[in-house]
């Protein structure tokens, strides 16, 4: 029973750091759930040689930067997906919410799908802020982690889009 409590704390502590860099995106990820993080680029006279195409929040593209420095994201995660029957939002909703130290790998595929599968349809990232995936998957990590181990803060310098 101790050995499991010292697991556990173990593996909390391997988490943390990665937790540490991405909770204080938590605010603006809360600001836009249901809302829009991109733009259509339509510029002068785009229209007649191109098509007009996104521009995305430099504090989303902020996150996405943070998160590839981080151990946080698995190139495996359709595996999590098939794994945990995962096939709707609303599925990903429910694994999120039950989730347990235990499921951290859960969790780190679902974030995965959202910041890796952005970089090649960028779709996905406006569909992990805007149904609220990417938020929850962060707010879970730090409930577990503080249940685990001590609170976690956001570092105490202003972010620039907290300006």
């Amino acid at each position: 029973m101790e050995r499991d409590t010292l697991y556990m704390h173990e593996v909390a502590n391997g988490y943390r750091p990665d937790v540490e860099r991405l909770i204080r995106y938590i605010p603006w990820l809360e600001s836009k759930v249901g809302g829009s993080i991109s733009n259509l680029y339509q510029g002068n006279g785009i229209e007649e040689h191109s098509i007009p195409f996104p521009v995305y929040d430099g504090t989303l593209m902020s996150l996405v930067k943070d998160a590839k420095r981080t151990q946080l994201l698995d190139r495996n995660y359709a595996y999590v997906y098939s794994r945990n029957r995962i096939r709707t939002v609303e599925d990903e909703q429910r694994v999120i919410e039950r989730a347990t130290i235990q499921d951290m790998d859960t969790l780190k595929g679902i974030f995965s799908k959202y910041i890796l599968g952005g970089m090649t349809k960028g779709q996905i990232w406006s569909d992990g802020v805007s149904n609220g995936s990417i938020l929850k998957v962060l707010l879970k990590m730090k409930e577990i982690l503080e249940y685990w181990d001590r609170p976690i803060h956001a570092e105490p310098e202003k972010l620039w889009f907290q300006m």
